[in-house]
């Protein structure tokens, strides 16, 4: 049965069925064959389905309690005005119930057209500029309007809070646990200034090479972490690093780029300050998702002291530069 929050939401997202799923699915109208299979994914639960008439949807059930509906709606919204711009990317479509997010037993979802494509990870210059070309033209889109309910990408949500997480957790061994904090807030003071003088816009937020699909054109996917931020986060993560085979890498990027929209150079300053916030706010994620069954065989050396003696040793380069 479909219906607003009932029950215990998290208890029901752990235990999702493939009835549940195509139950959801077909409560708009969509009518599906009653093929259902899960798809990896750590945050979300996600499930490809196939319809009736032969298409086949992704359908992401949202964790419940990481985003409101408002902030899943500023993501649908950034969505189709790609769409709408004519940018590749994949947008939700209407679950029959005249919108793109709807909710079962306190979960909400979303369905999106399965698009086929591959992942690839090394690319030649051209193809680089392509990808470039096309990441100008979503942050086009992205700066015509503001995402009020996603997140904005500063010190505090992805340095001081995750942080928090982790000291609590006691993940971190207790030897390199002070250390390991007061470097991690000697980043966040460092880039605090910096960040918050950087023109920020709708981003992708994630867009590493696992979120650019080929079709044969590059396809942006995946824009569960959106968020509100300086462009040059959506160029760092192509072209992780300081050497000068990044920079190579991002110059290319910038090439296509700048076909398309301006780009702030000086923001390339926050590259790497921008790594470290990423690393730190991963290990977060981690820390907090720790309860969730899926997460300890996933991460099996989080506990582990090399985990946190490398990463505490990388902060340690990034902190040289800044």
């Amino acid at each position: 049965m479909v219906s607003g929050v009932a029950g215990e939401p998290v208890s029901s997202f752990f235990a999702l069925t493939p009835d549940r799923v195509l139950d959801a699915v077909e409560v708009g109208g969509l009518r599906c064959t009653g093929r259902c299979m899960p798809l990896r994914a750590f945050e979300n639960r996600v499930y490809e389905v196939e319809l009736e008439d032969e298409r086949r949807l992704v359908v992401k059930f949202y964790r419940p309690g990481r985003w409101s509906r408002a902030t899943i709606l500023d993501e649908h919204a950034f969505l189709a005005d790609l769409v709408a711009a004519e940018v590749p990317a994949v947008a939700p479509i209407d679950l029959g119930n005249g919108g793109t997010l709807s909710e079962i037993e306190g979960i909400l979802y979303a369905a999106f057209p399965k698009v086929r494509g591959r992942s690839l990870d090394e690319l030649d210059a051209e193809n680089r500029r392509r990808i470039g070309r096309t990441i100008g033209r979503m942050h086009a889109v992205g700066a015509a309007r503001d995402a009020p309910h996603r997140r904005r990408l500063d010190e505090k949500r992805y340095i001081v809070e995750p942080l928090d997480v982790i000291m609590q957790g006691k993940f971190v061994p207790e030897g390199l646990a002070p250390r390991y904090r007061d470097l991690a807030l000697r980043i966040a003071d460092a880039v605090a200034k910096p960040l918050a003088a950087a023109r920020v816009q709708r981003i992708h937020g994630d867009l590493h090479w696992g979120n650019i699909l080929w079709t044969p054109d590059p396809l942006l996917v995946d824009f569960d972490d959106c968020a509100v931020g300086p462009p040059v986060q959506d160029l760092w993560l192509l072209a992780r690093g300081n050497s000068e085979e990044a920079r190579n890498l991002r110059e290319d990027l910038l090439e296509g780029y700048q076909l398309f929209r301006e780009f702030d150079r000086s923001t390339l300053a926050l590259c790497e300050p921008l790594r470290a916030m990423r690393i730190i706010h991963m290990s977060g994620w981690i820390a907090r998702r720790w309860d969730d069954p899926s997460f300890p065989p996933a991460f099996p050396m989080f506990r582990n002291h090399n985990y946190w003696n490398q990463e505490y040793e990388e902060l340690v380069q990034i902190a040289e530069t800044l």
